[in-house]
Formats: structure tokens, sequence, C-alpha cells
């Protein structure tokens, strides 16, 4: 199939190289020159596993090219696929402005039958818009259908290519069976059903997981002010088929662009028919709240005084094997700390650059390594869980710090790894680890 992806932000790009890779001729358009001349030439722009090796691999293959030719690419594609951002405004509504404006232009391209798939997450309603606007702009015959995507930053391509199941709302069965069967090597999991309902099952997804995350980031707390251990409630809450193991890892909240995006996204669509979704207001809540809870056990160390401290900040990006900051829980807790009065030493292995350009210069030291972060730090604050964060040697760890302070936001490590340390060690929903707690708890029971 003659494919045209749309925007080659993180959905297009890894939808539009995964379709290549499948065997389909592939042309990706975005209006950046800069970034396609980066992808003619084999670069990637963001960072996602495996992504580099598959875009050089077909392009090669001739199956997969880069152009800002929107108009060309429409015109020689059987399918053209809208992925292109749906960024939050103000009101927390999606921004439907890129929708448009490439729905006009597919429009003006158009010459003869296409599928037009909005693969963009975006409101209810939505693909009924880029249908009518498409119609009143051209006489050539089309079809219209939801095809939402369910892609894990830092795992997109295996998602994509052995994907849980895949959605497409569409009101065209001629269209449905094409789809269908430009999938069918992925999966057999295939939910067909009416557009409305497939624009919706996108936004329910991820509300239910940011869910599943507040739910337990809140038990988590109620754990740590009675003493049990929120990794082993999840983990017997996760043998539960009803409930399952997935997303329920207590740390300091979800980011990213989906989650936050979505549910705010979604909370307003609520709003626009009279109804007021009082649970994910909640879930938004807590989860900006969570990301406090490092500061809180900071301050609970220091007795409220953070000025003139100096803390050590390991990892910048949201989740690892990413280098996307957005909504990420460290630009708030540095921007805190330095609000603070304190000093902060960053490292990431991969975000440094995206968060620097977020975020600025002030107050931050950027380091090239975990230790020269760690070195002279009061304290240390694991905000992602980086593989060389989680096997780096405890021991020696401590020597580096001025005080073996360690706030473990993503609770990567568990007894056995502090058994020989001397760390004061606070984790989310645990009991205190270290050999402190552990002499106060035999100094009680005795």
């Amino acid at each position: 199939m003659n494919i045209t992806v749309i925007g080659t932000g993180y959905v297009g790009l890894v939808s539009g190289i995964c379709y290549a890779e499948l065997g389909n001729h592939v042309v990706c358009v975005d209006k950046d020159l800069a970034k396609v001349e980066t992808l003619q030439n084999g670069g990637i722009p963001i960072y996602e596993p495996g992504l580099q090796e598959l875009s050089v691999k077909n392009m090669a293959a001739g199956r997969l090219s880069f152009t800002s030719d929107l108009n060309q690419a429409v015109k020689q594609s059987d399918l053209v696929i809208l992925a292109v951002g749906t960024p939050s405004l103000p009101s927390g509504e999606a921004n439907l402005s890129y929708i448009d404006q490439a729905a006009a232009e597919i429009a003006q391209a158009m010459n003869g039958y296409k599928i037009i798939a909005v693969k963009s997450t975006v409101p209810v309603g939505t693909n009924e818009r880029v249908r009518n606007l498409i119609r009143s702009r051209t006489m050539e015959r089309f079809d219209s259908i939801s095809l939402p995507e369910f892609l894990r930053e830092g795992s997109a391509v295996q998602d994509t290519l052995h994907p849980d199941r895949i959605v497409i709302g569409a009101d065209s069965q001629s269209a449905v069976e094409t789809i269908v069967e430009l999938h069918r090597p992925l999966t057999d999991q295939i939910v067909v059903t009416d557009i409305r309902s497939a624009e919706m099952l996108k936004y329910a997804s991820n509300a239910f997981l940011a869910t599943k995350i507040s739910f337990i980031n809140e038990i988590a707390n109620i754990c740590e002010k009675v003493g049990a251990d929120v990794t082993r409630v999840a983990e017997g809450m996760g043998y539960d088929k009803r409930i399952g193991p997935a997303f329920l890892k207590a740390g300091i909240g979800y980011g990213g662009s989906c989650f936050p995006k979505d549910t705010r996204a979604l909370i307003q669509i609520a709003g626009h028919v009279d109804y007021e979704f009082k649970l994910l207001r909640a879930v938004v809540e807590v989860n900006q709240d969570q990301r406090m809870s490092v500061i809180r056990k900071l301050e609970t160390i220091f007795d409220g005084e953070l000025q003139g401290k100096t803390f050590a900040v390991w990892g910048l990006a949201f989740k690892p094997n990413t280098d996307d900051v957005r909504e990420s829980p460290a630009l708030e807790i540095i921007q805190y700390l330095v609000r603070s009065g304190a000093y902060v030493k960053a490292y990431d292995p991969i975000a440094i650059r995206n968060f620097q350009s977020m975020y600025g210069n002030n107050g931050v030291m950027w380091c090239d390594d975990a230790l020269e972060a760690a070195t002279g730090a009061d304290a240390l604050c694991l905000l992602t869980e980086w593989d060389e964060f989680v096997h780096m040697d405890l021991k020696m760890l401590q020597t580096i710090l001025k005080k073996p302070i360690l706030i473990d936001g993503r609770n990567v490590f568990k007894e056995d790894d502090l058994a020989e340390t001397s760390f004061i060690y606070y984790s989310i929903g645990r009991p205190r680890l270290d050999q402190g707690a552990k002499e106060e708890m035999s100094a009680l029971s005795d």
C-alpha cells in the first residue's frame, strides 16, 4: 500500500517507519525543513530505541522517504494518515489548528479516492470535523476513519510491531477491510467500532492508566504513615486478574506528552457536555501533588531549610529510554529547589539538552555523568530509573556524597542493595530501609 503520514512527531515518525517495515511504501511529511533534512540523512530527531536502524534500513530498501511536499505525497497515496500534534490550549482543550490546516491541504491535493485516517489523539467529533472540512473543498470521493495510537515512549517500536490491539473507527465497510488487511500482520486483536467510540476509547484508556498511577500513589502515601510497603501491596493486588500488575508502581507521578494532556482534554470534553468528571480531576490533582513528595522528604531531613544546600538530581526525562522532558516531575522539583536557594547538580544520560532548552541554566549545574552530579552533594534525588542508576555501586556512591542521603523517587533500590551502606534512604510508600531506621526499630522493639 502507498501511505502518506503527515507529521513526523513521535506518533507519525514511529508509525510511518513501522508501516514501511511491513513492506508498504511510506512518505512522511513535515513542514520543518531542518527536520526533514535530518531524516533524509538518516538521523532521528527523537530518542527511541531501535527507530533509527529501522529508518535507515527502509530508506535503503526504497520503501521510506521524507519530504515537505504534502501535495505530491498525498497525490501518490492510497492512505493518508494525520499524525500532527494536538497540544493543550491554556484551557486544557486540544488545539486542533494543525489538524484543520492539514485537512485543508489534503483536500487541495486530492486526485482520486483515498482513505483519510486520523491517528492524532483528538476530541470526540474531530473526525467528522475533518471529513466536513475536506468535503467542503473537494469533489473527490474519500472515506475517513479513526485510527488511534497506543504507543509508549521508550518501547514505541515494540508497541507498534507487537500491539495489544488495533482500534479502527469507521462507517465504511470497504475502508474497514482495507485497514484491517494493513494491520493483519501485526495482530488478530482488531477492534472495529464507530468513529466516536474509537475517539473516546483512546482518551478513556489513557485516563484509566493515569487513574491507576494516582491510585497507587495515594496508597503509597498511606503506607508511609502506617508502616506498610506499597511494593508488596501492589504485588499482591496485581495477582488479581481484575486489576493486573501494570501501572501499579508507586513513585513521583506520571509525565510525558500523553497522560497530562489527555486527562486535561477529557475533563474539558466532559465539561462541554455539562458533565463534571470528578474522579479524573482528582487523578490530576493527586499527580500534581505527588511529585512534591521529594521536596517534602528533603524538608523533613533538613528541618525545612534548603537554602545553601547542594542537591544532586539523577534523571530529567519523565521516564527512562526517552529524551522527552514534557511534564517531567524533574522540572517542578528543580524549580522549587532553586527558588528555595538551593544549588542543583543535574544529570540525565539522554535528556539534558531537551531539559536545558525548556528550563534554561538558572541555578543548575549540568553534569557529564552521574558521579560528577553526586560528588559533594548534601543529598541525591533519583527521579528517573535509568539502568545506569539502578546498577550503581552504592558503597562507592556513599563515599562521594557530602552526606549519604538518598531520595529514591522511583523505588529503585531494595533492602539488600542498602544492607552494607550507611545511606539515609527515603523511597515512596515503603518503610525506611537505612541502617539508622533499623536501629530505631530495634530500640523500639527492646
